[in-house]
């Protein structure tokens, strides 16, 4: 993979969450600037998602723990857990929250 071709695709990773957050029904809120994205909590709590772009990962900080992804075929990866990034991101953005959270994705 290109960089031209990792930043299109972390960037549209992180989009397609930032769409969806105010239609969310969660309070859930967002700052996004510079390839970082945080997603804040009616707690004040955070996750965290930002490009790693050397190596070609996105990293993804909850609360709880952290984890990085990388892309295998078209599907993000934790490089530790082996946890695709959509569900991981449905069951931590979740338990973060304390109510269900699903994100919508292609």
């Amino acid at each position: 993979m290109t960089d031209t071709e990792y930043h299109q695709l972390a960037d549209a990773l992180m989009l397609t969450i930032e769409e969806q957050i105010d239609d969310i029904d969660a309070d859930l809120d967002y700052e996004s600037a510079a390839g970082i994205l945080e997603i804040i909590f009616a707690d004040r709590s955070k996750i965290v998602i930002n490009k790693q772009a050397p190596l070609h990962q996105v990293w993804v900080a909850t609360k709880f723990n952290g984890h990085h992804f990388e892309l295998r075929g078209d599907t993000w990866i934790d490089n530790r857990s082996g946890a695709e990034f959509w569900q991981f991101m449905c069951d931590a953005a979740s338990k973060q929250a304390g109510v269900e959270i699903r994100w919508e994705h292609d």
